[in-house]
C-alpha cells in the first residue's frame, strides 16, 4: 500500500475532530469525525476554507488571528472557534494546530484538531468575544510575550490591523527607551513575574506617534502556578502628561521671568534713586522752583511728558520726581538709554523676542515696554532712536500694543512715557531723522531742567550734599567747604552741570589726604599748586551755614549791582558780571529782597 494512502487512512480515522489545511488556507482534508459533527460530506468540505463552516465571527478570526499567528510562531493553542453544522447548531470548539514542513523546510500543510467545548468553555469563549469590542484598551500576551489577542479600541489606538498584531512581540510596540529596558530575557521576567499595577510605558502608533501610558496586568496562571498569559490594560495619559509638562514648562518660565522682572526692577529704581544727586532734587533758585512747578502739574496726570535741558542737568531725577508723585508710584519705573542700544537690538530691547526669532535668542525675553506695565517708562536720549524704528515706537504709544520679534501674539501694555533729550528736536525733524508725528505725541507736556550755572547758590547747596555723601561712601572723617571754596564753586560756569559737580567733589575728596578739602585742585583749570586759603581764613572755622550763605548770596548781589551802577542787564551789567541771566538775576533780587537804594 502506498504510504501516503495509509496516512489518510490513518489520519481520517483518528477518534477526533482533524483537517489538514494547504498553504492557500482551503482544506486539503477532513476525517470522519468532524465530517460525521458536522454533517457535510467530504466532497462538500475539500477545497473550501475552514471560515466557510463556522460562524462570522470565527471565520473573520481565522483571517485576522489565526493565521497571522500561525505564519509567525507555527502553531495555535487552545484558541475558540465556533463551527456551524449543516443542520444549522453551532458548535464552540477549542482547536489546536501545528504547521508542518519539509526537510528544506518547505510549506507541507496545517494539521488542525478541534475539540468540542463545554458550557464553562463556551462561556470563557462568549467573554473572549466581549473582551474584544469591550471599549478599552487592552492586550493579552503569552508567557514569551507575544500578543495573544487585543481589543478593537487597543488597534484603533495603535493604528494597526488585527493580522498585523496577533504573534508578534509586545516589544515590537514599544519605544525605544521601553525596548532597551525590557531587552536581553526582561520581558519575560516581567510576564512571569505576573500582576502589577499603574507602571508607565510607551507605546509607538503605526504613524510614529508616542503614546503616553500606564498599564496595569492580572496573570493567569496554570496548575503549577505559572503564568499562563497576562491581561494588560493600559491608560493613554498622552495628553494628561503633555498638558502637565506644558503646565510646568509655563510655571517655570513664569517663574524665572518673574524673578527676572522683579530683579530688573529692584535694579533699575535703585538705579534712578542713586542717580546723579542721591536721588533728591536740591535746591531753592527761583530757576529750580519753576521747574518743580512744572513737575507737580503734570505729575498727577496721565499726559506724556518731554524732559529737556543739557547733559548732566538732572532729567532723569526730574523723571523719577514725575513717577515718584504720579497714581503709578507703586508701578515700575523702567529707563532705556536709547543712546547706548546697538540699532538692530532697538525692537528687541523695547519689544522683548521669543526663543530663535534671531541668531543669538536663545530663549524669550521680554521687553522694557512689558517690564514697564502699570507704570512709567523713561525713554533718555530719545533723539538717538533710529529713523525706521521711529514708527513702531509711535505705534505702541498710540494704541499701547506691540508684538515681540519673532512673534505674531499682540499684546497690550499700560505705560506712562517720559522721554528726555540734549537734543533739539525740532531741528532734528527739520533735517528728516526724527518723525513730527513722534515730537508731538511725546511733547504733550514739555519739561526744561535748568543748567547749573542759571541755578545761583543751588551749587553751594548740591556741593555740600555731595560732600556729605562721598565721605560717608569713602568711610572718610568730616570735611567743610570754606567761603573761598563756595565763592569758586559759585564763580565757575558749570558746563558740565550737576554731573560735573558731582565729579568734582569726589575728586577733591580724592586729592584730600588730610581734614581740609583741597577744592582748589579738582576744579576745571586749577593746579595742584594753586595755595591754600590764607590763615586769616580757617579752614575749619570757615562753613557757611544756610542763613550765613543766603547772605553771602546777597552781599554778592547787592557788590555786583554797585559795581554795574545798578544795571541788570546789557554789557557790564550785573547779569553779564554775575555769568547769568538777567531774567535770572531779576528773580534772585525780587527773592531777597534787594532794591535800589534811594540817592537823593
Amino acid at each position: 500500500m502506498n504510504p501516503l494512502d495509509d496516512y489518510r487512512s490513518l489520519f481520517r480515522k483518528v477518534p477526533a475532530m482533524a483537517a489538514a489545511i494547504g498553504e492557500n488556507g482551503v482544506f486539503l482534508d477532513v476525517n470522519d469525525m468532524l465530517i460525521e459533527r458536522l454533517g457535510f460530506d467530504r466532497a462538500e468540505m475539500i477545497g473550501r476554507a475552514p471560515g466557510d463552516f463556522m460562524t462570522a465571527d470565527s471565520a473573520r478570526r481565522v483571517v485576522t488571528e489565526f493565521m497571522p499567528m500561525l505564519r509567525r510562531t507555527g502553531e495555535l493553542k487552545n484558541q475558540p472557534v465556533a463551527f456551524v453544522t449543516k443542520a444549522g447548531e453551532t458548535i464552540d470548539c477549542r482547536t489546536n494546530a501545528v504547521v508542518e514542513h519539509d526537510p528544506e523546510g518547505g510549506y507541507v500543510r496545517t494539521v488542525a484538531f478541534y475539540t468540542e467545548i463545554a458550557d464553562e468553555a463556551r462561556a470563557n469563549f462568549k467573554y473572549r468575544t466581549l473582551y474584544r469590542s469591550t471599549p478599552a484598551m487592552l492586550h493579552t500576551v503569552d508567557r514569551n510575550g507575544h500578543i495573544v489577542t487585543v481589543t478593537d479600541h487597543w488597534l484603533q489606538k495603535l493604528g494597526y490591523r488585527r493580522d498585523e498584531v496577533i504573534g508578534r512581540p509586545i516589544t515590537e510596540f514599544f519605544s525605544d527607551a521601553d525596548k532597551r529596558r525590557h531587552a536581553g530575557g526582561q520581558l519575560r521576567r516581567r510576564v512571569a513575574a505576573g500582576e502589577f499595577n499603574n507602571v508607565e510605558r510607551q507605546m509607538v502608533t503605526r504613524d510614529g506617534r508616542i503614546l503616553d501610558l500606564l498599564v496595569s496586568a492580572i496573570a493567569n496562571r496554570d496548575a503549577e502556578g505559572k503564568v499562563d498569559n497576562l491581561l494588560v490594560a493600559s491608560k493613554d495619559v498622552t495628553q494628561t502628561l503633555r498638558a502637565e509638562r506644558e503646565l510646568r514648562q509655563a510655571l517655570a518660565e513664569n517663574r524665572r521671568l518673574r524673578e527676572e522682572l522683579e530683579n530688573e526692577r529692584d535694579y533699575l529704581r535703585e538705579e534712578v534713586n542713586v542717580a546723579l544727586q542721591f536721588g533728591r532734587i536740591v535746591g531753592t533758585s527761583p530757576a529750580l522752583q519753576r521747574m518743580l512747578r512744572r513737575v507737580e502739574a503734570v505729575a498727577d496726570t496721565p499726559a506724556s511728558v518731554l524732559v529737556l535741558g543739557e547733559s548732566g542737568v538732572g532729567k532723569e531725577l526730574v523723571a523719577r520726581a514725575i513717577h515718584a508723585k504720579s497714581p503709578r508710584s507703586d508701578g515700575p519705573l523702567v529707563k532705556v538709554n536709547c543712546a547706548s542700544i546697538p540699532k538692530e537690538l532697538f525692537e528687541s530691547e523695547f519689544f522683548g523676542h521669543v526663543r530663535g526669532a534671531f541668531t543669538g535668542a536663545h530663549r524669550d525675553r521680554i521687553g522694557r515696554f512689558q517690564l514697564a506695565d502699570g507704570g512709567t517708562i523713561f525713554l533718555d536720549e530719545i533723539g538717538e532712536i533710529p529713523l525706521e524704528l521711529q514708527g513702531k515706537l509711535l505705534r505702541v504709544l498710540q494704541e499701547s500694543e506691540f508684538e515681540r520679534v519673532g512673534d505674531d501674539v499682540t499684546r497690550s501694555v499700560d505705560v506712562r512715557v517720559i522721554a528726555a533729550t540734549n537734543r533739539n528736536l525740532e531741528q532734528l525733524i527739520v533735517e528728516g531723522t526724527f518723525r513730527e508725528d513722534l515730537f508731538y505725541r511725546l511733547s504733550v507736556f514739555p519739561v526744561e531742567v535748568p543748567p547749573l550755572r542759571e541755578r545761583g547758590d543751588d551749587v553751594i547747596q548740591l556741593a555740600q550734599d555731595f560732600l556729605a555723601q562721598t565721605l560717608k561712601d569713602f568711610g572718610r572723617e568730616p570735611m567743610s567747604l570754606t567761603r573761598r571754596q563756595a565763592e569758586q564753586l559759585r564763580a565757575y560756569e558749570w558746563p558740565g552741570n550737576v554731573r560735573e559737580l558731582k565729579n568734582v567733589i569726589e575728586r577733591a575728596v580724592i586729592l584730600s589726604p588730610g581734614k581740609h578739602l583741597k577744592l582748589e585742585q579738582s576744579l576745571p583749570g586749577s593746579t595742584a599748586g594753586e595755595p591754600m586759603p590764607p590763615p586769616d581764613e580757617p579752614v575749619g572755622d570757615g562753613v557757611l551755614d544756610e542763613t550765613e550763605m543766603r547772605e553771602f548770596q546777597k552781599r554778592n548781589l547787592i557788590a555786583a549791582l554797585e559795581r554795574s551802577d545798578w544795571r541788570v542787564s546789557g554789557e557790564g551789567g550785573a547779569a553779564a558780571l554775575l555769568g547769568v541771566k538777567p531774567t535770572t538775576l531779576a528773580d534772585r533780587i525780587r527773592a531777597h529782597g534787594i532794591r535800589k537804594p534811594d540817592r537823593r
